[in-house]
């Protein structure tokens, strides 16, 4: 198999989704040496995040992050690349990353379904693929969870976050999301999945909905957090 890999390698070299350097035999997606770089959140942040953005509503179970986000570092040129240039292996690797550290809570949470946080019609259509279903597809490789994407739906077109403060955000949000399929979420125990958690919003706001539409509880994950 690993000599398979390396004349695929020699044919078709593959190169590391940040720094573009040539991909060793043994590498995935990303190098070594940019994957030191890479902070994953301590318990510690996880703990402090879930009081901060999520406690107080008492929407989301639990949560937990597998990555820093960090501006100018590897992490962020990951999910650039992930949301904007089409590389849903990145997904894939950050979901199946995500899958081994939840694998412990996972199976304390006794989840039914995972989630993807749902993108517009039209910013599908314009990016092509949703980057949170994908790290979702890397999850269910690991934890063997259904991934369930017809279950919510973004009815609303909303503006980008990324310059919105608190507020903004909540107001931008609010009443985005609507129901597909009851039957499939009622009396669920779900994993909601995103690509990058900030404020919480978004993730606040579909865990609502599904609690106001019959799911058990709602749990929360992202390939990284933001601070």
């Amino acid at each position: 198999m690993i000599f398979f890999k390396e004349v695929f390698d020699f044919i078709l070299p593959r190169f590391c989704a940040t720094c573009k350097k040539k991909l060793k035999t043994n590498e995935e997606v990303v190098c070594y040496d940019c994957l030191r770089e890479i902070k994953t959140v301590s318990d510690e942040k996880i703990a402090f995040a879930f009081g901060n953005k999520f406690k107080e509503s008492s929407i989301i179970t639990e949560f937990s992050s597998l990555y820093l986000f960090e501006k100018d570092k590897p992490v962020q040129e990951l999910i650039h690349q992930l949301k904007y240039r089409q590389k849903f292996l990145i997904g894939k690797f950050i979901g199946s990353n995500l899958g081994r550290s939840l694998k412990r809570k996972s199976a304390d949470w006794q989840l039914d379904l995972i989630v993807p946080v749902p993108l517009h019609h039209l910013k599908l259509a314009e990016r092509g693929f949703n980057q949170s279903f994908y790290i979702a597809k890397g999850l269910e490789s690991v934890l063997k969870i259904k991934v369930e994407n017809n279950s919510i739906k973004r009815k609303r077109y909303t503006q980008s976050q990324t310059t919105m403060g608190i507020e903004e955000r909540e107001q931008n949000i609010k009443d985005a999301f609507s129901i597909k399929k009851v039957e499939k979420i009622k009396n669920k125990n779900i994993l909601l999945i995103d690509d990058v958690i900030t404020t919480g919003a978004t993730i606040r706001e579909c865990g609502k909905l599904l609690l106001d539409n019959g799911a058990n509880k709602v749990y929360a994950a992202s390939g990284a957090l933001a601070y």
